[in-house]
Formats: C-alpha cells, structure tokens, sequence
C-alpha cells in the first residue's frame, strides 16, 4: 500500500515537473518569436528621416524585416535604392532584401503639378520636383557615403508585398513611410493583398497640426506622403485592412531631431551610431522624426498617450485641395467603404528619444 502510494505521488510530481518545463519553454518560444514587418520606404540618404526610421526597425531585437520595398517619394527611385543598399552594406545587413518599386505615382506628373502650383500657389516640398534638387531619374545623384556593391532584387516591390503576404497570412505588418504607390499596385495584383496583412502602419496625413512651420500654417491638411500619390493612398486608405495606424504632421511636429539628439547618439561605437555620427545633419529649422516616430510607436506602442479613431481618405479633386487629408469621426463618415485607422495624437517625448538613441547605439541583430 505504501509502496503504490509512494509511486502515485512520484508520478504526480513528475507529470508537474514536466508541465512546468513545456510551459517554459513554450513561453521561452513565444517570447523569442519576432515580429515580422516589410519597410515600404521612400528611402532618402544617407541618414535623414528615412534610412533613419529603417535602422531604429532593423536594429531591434523583436523584429523580422523580410524585405525593404522602395518607392519614389523624397527622392528618385534609383537613388533611393542605393542609399539603402549602401547603409545595409555598412552596418552589416545586406541580408535583407531590397526591392525596387514605383518610379512614378499613379497619376502625378511634374508637368501637371507645376501647372497647378501656378494656379493654387507653391508647394514647399515636391520631392524630387523640388527645384534646385531636380535631376533625371535615371540618375544616381550624391553618394558621400559611397556606392553600394550589392544588387537590389531581381523583382518589382508589388509581386515581393503580394508574394510575402500569401507566404505568411495574417502575420507581416506593413509600414509606409512614403507615398503609398508600391501598396496600390499590391492591391491591383492581389484584391486580398491588405487583408492577408496583420496590419497596416503608415506615416503619413496631416488633420490640424499647431505648428509654426510655414508648411502647414495655410495648408494644415496637406502632407506630402498622400499628396504626391492622391490615387494611390485613396485606393490604399479603402482597402479592408485588419487594423491602420497612422503617424501623422500633428504628432510628428512635436519631435525633433536636434544636435544633443545626435550627440547621444554618437557615443555608440556600433556601426548604426558610426552611420549616424557620419551623415546625420540638420536640415533647415525644422528637424521632425517623421518616420522614426512611426518606428518606435509600432516597436513600443506605450510611446503614444493619446490617439483617436478616425475613418482616412484622400481628397482627389483637381481643385485646391488635390491630395490633402480628409477626415471623419464614426457618426460623420460619409460612406461605408471607409476604413477606421488609429490616428496617433500625442506622445511621451523623452521616452521616444530614449528608444531611438538606445536602437541606434546598440551592436546590429543577427541576420534573420
């Protein structure tokens, strides 16, 4: 009797024993699992907002970037495409792939836009219109950082977003941090493409930003991502996507990239701070973390304290308001068709810079 007693007990102990362990290692498991993201990314350089947002994503511990999709937007494509190959050459990640995509909006052209800047007054960023910066697409532009020696890939950034997400349904986010061109072609392709996604997390819109920055005073719904391709992000913004959250002007001009921010940073000696303490500059008297904003929200959501619901669209009329922001609450909306989106309001400041000089001072994660 004491002998069956003793071997009940002994298996009892050990059947918690190796629950206890399976529970572990499960939650070991979970925790190692990484968030899966693809960077659609208008990528300027070297440094600047753009490659910038890229690194602080690139440089976390939790994500899995899959590939990094270019689009024209603050430069040309072309260009665009090698600062990116050249930044993952220095920091040791040319792993990730770099994909080609739209060289042109869907709609927008230099000819059109300059006409109606003459009836509706100046824009003060065109992209790679800005006078003064202009030069054919076809060409590579400045490159003090050096030209790359790796090759983008052999595919179009549309057929890559479609392909990633029929590959891992329901488990890759999307972040915009350019005009919206290489989604609306997705979404051309592949009708399921956004809601195969896991979601969609986009900088970008402007909904009535206090600022004094001459840029938004008289246009506080204009914002350059939507503008420059209206027809695209009004496909996009409809799509039935699981979840949006934006990054607008609003939050974005409560930041700052300043000369102490980069200080902080250069005192890494990793190869993302080395980046950024070579190239990183000021430009002009306003400095916002556009793009990093959207990054770190997405890596630590806890950055925001404020946000709202709104339902997005783009303003396609040909008048004054081509391709400013517009807005609706629930009871406001003006069709079904419209999709709800986080609207990013306000934010803990010191946190964010915390984060960005703590991603951009560490060594680069393993390759994927």
């Amino acid at each position: 009797m004491q002998l069956r007693r003793f071997w009940f007990l002994t298996t009892i102990v050990l059947v918690i024993t190796c629950l206890a362990c399976w529970g572990q290692q499960a939650g070991a498991e979970k925790r190692a699992e990484k968030r899966k993201i693809i960077i659609d990314q208008d990528a300027a350089g070297p440094a600047g907002t753009d490659q910038q947002s890229i690194l602080l994503l690139i440089q976390s511990p939790q994500t899995e970037v899959l590939g990094i999709t270019v689009v024209t937007g603050d430069m040309w494509l072309t260009e665009e495409v090698a600062h990116t190959l050249r930044m993952l050459e220095l920091i040791g990640r040319t792993d990730v792939p770099v994909v080609p995509g739209a060289e042109y909006p869907l709609v927008r052209q230099k000819e059109e836009t300059e006409q109606w800047e003459q009836r509706y007054g100046s824009v003060a960023w065109l992209g790679p219109w800005t006078p003064g910066r202009y030069h054919p697409p076809a060409e590579l532009g400045q490159m003090p950082e050096g030209k790359p020696t790796t090759k983008p890939a052999n595919e179009d950034a549309a057929h890559f977003l479609v392909r990633m997400v029929r590959e891992h349904p329901h488990e890759i986010t999307i972040y915009a941090g350019g005009p919206m061109t290489n989604l609306a072609l997705a979404i051309s392709i592949d009708p399921e493409f956004a809601g195969l996604a896991k979601e969609l997390v986009f900088m970008g819109g402007s909904l009535n930003p206090e600022t004094a920055d001459p840029e938004f005073i008289n246009t506080p719904r204009h914002e350059f991502n939507l503008w420059f391709d209206p027809e695209a992000a009004h496909n996009v913004l409809r799509a039935p996507w699981k979840k949006i959250v934006c990054t607008p002007v609003d939050i974005s001009v409560k930041t700052r990239l300043t000369p102490g921010l980069i200080d902080r940073v250069k005192t890494g000696d990793f190869p993302a701070a080395r980046y950024i303490a070579t190239y990183a500059r000021l430009r002009g008297q306003y400095n916002y973390l556009w793009d990093e904003l959207a990054a770190a929200a997405w890596l630590d959501p806890s950055l925001i304290t404020k946000k709202e619901m709104r339902y997005l669209d783009v303003n396609l009329d040909r008048g004054a308001g081509n391709g400013d922001t517009l807005t609706w609450t629930e009871q406001e909306k003006s069709t079904p068709s419209l999709q709800p989106a986080e609207v990013q309001v306000d934010l803990d400041t010191e946190k964010f810079y915390k984060l960005f000089v703590e991603l951009l001072t560490a060594p680069t994660p393993k390759k994927n």
